[in-house]
């Protein structure tokens, strides 16, 4: 039997909300089922978005619910979003599952913030760096998608420059900037791009220093992604060489809301940030 479709992340998304909402109004699976004339199954279907839901019982749901005006046209607007196919679709199945979702979030984030420990963020990578990286790493990644591979993490970066952009959050720490991924050339123009994008009006950069010691951010690196001005993402990004984790509960959302606070408290300013990179620029 043919593995079922992996749910979107725009579907997932949706069927979060939906869920949230349905809690909130205080109704249970069964009361959806009942108003959509359908089993739990497929209320739950929908909720992990593994199963689309049509307009009409979108609306059912929706009025259910109780939810109203801007709410009510949000979800419609991401319901019709979570039918079409991104631009990443084109590569095929030259991009791995986990990545896929990476891309899709980014392409709906309003906001992006992350800690990174051991590499430069993707999107603030150069096209030598990130070639430098996938061929470091030929357990998970075949040499002979390593051309499309740095296709895709450049075009990933459109996301920072088109027009009303992702407000791009980064806090490093100090060892992702002193390694010498790809060799001198390369960890020297890395460096330089780095300084470079910091200048944009979206794009925030600090470091955290060796010297501050224990952090907030002994948890690992992760990405948080917002979808609305609200300070709580919703959506927070974790992954390893097997694996990845797409996290969505509130209380999971607010935790590394928090970490990601204590970072940006014990990273230097943006200023101070750019004058380490700059240090670190000229001893290589």
């Amino acid at each position: 039997m043919a593995d079922e479709p992996r749910p979107t992340v725009r579907a997932r998304r949706l069927g979060s909300e939906l869920r949230r909402l349905r809690e909130a109004a205080g109704k249970g699976t069964d009361d959806a089922a009942q108003a959509l004339a359908c089993s739990r199954a497929k209320i739950s279907r929908i909720e992990t978005g593994a199963s689309g839901v049509r307009r009409l019982d979108l609306g059912i749901l929706l009025d259910l619910y109780g939810v109203r005006d801007r709410e009510r046209e949000a979800l419609e607007a991401l319901s019709r979003e979570s039918k079409k196919r991104g631009w990443w679709h084109d590569y095929g199945d030259t991009i791995p599952s986990a990545y896929v979702d990476v891309l899709g979030l980014e392409d709906d984030a309003r906001y992006i913030r992350m800690w990174q420990t051991m590499v430069v963020p993707g999107l603030l990578q150069t096209r030598r760096y990130a070639r430098a990286l996938l061929e470091a790493n030929p357990a998970a990644v075949r040499p002979e998608r390593i051309d499309q591979l740095v296709e895709i993490r450049m075009e990933r970066k459109e996301v920072l420059a088109k027009p009303d952009p992702a407000r791009f959050w980064a806090i490093i720490w100090e060892p992702a900037l002193r390694c010498p991924v790809g060799g001198p050339d390369v960890h020297r123009e890395q460096l330089a791009h780095l300084a470079e994008m910091a200048q944009l009006p979206n794009v925030t950069l600090q470091v955290v220093p060796l010297d501050v010691g224990a952090t907030a951010g002994a948890c690992g690196a992760f990405v948080m992604y917002g979808f609305s001005d609200s300070p709580t993402p919703g959506a927070v990004f974790l992954e390893t060489l097997t694996s990845s984790h797409y996290l969505e509960q509130q209380g999971e959302l607010d935790g590394y809301g928090l970490v990601f606070e204590y970072l940006r408290s014990a990273a230097l300013d943006p200023m101070k940030s750019l004058d380490m990179i700059a240090a670190i620029a000229a001893e290589t």
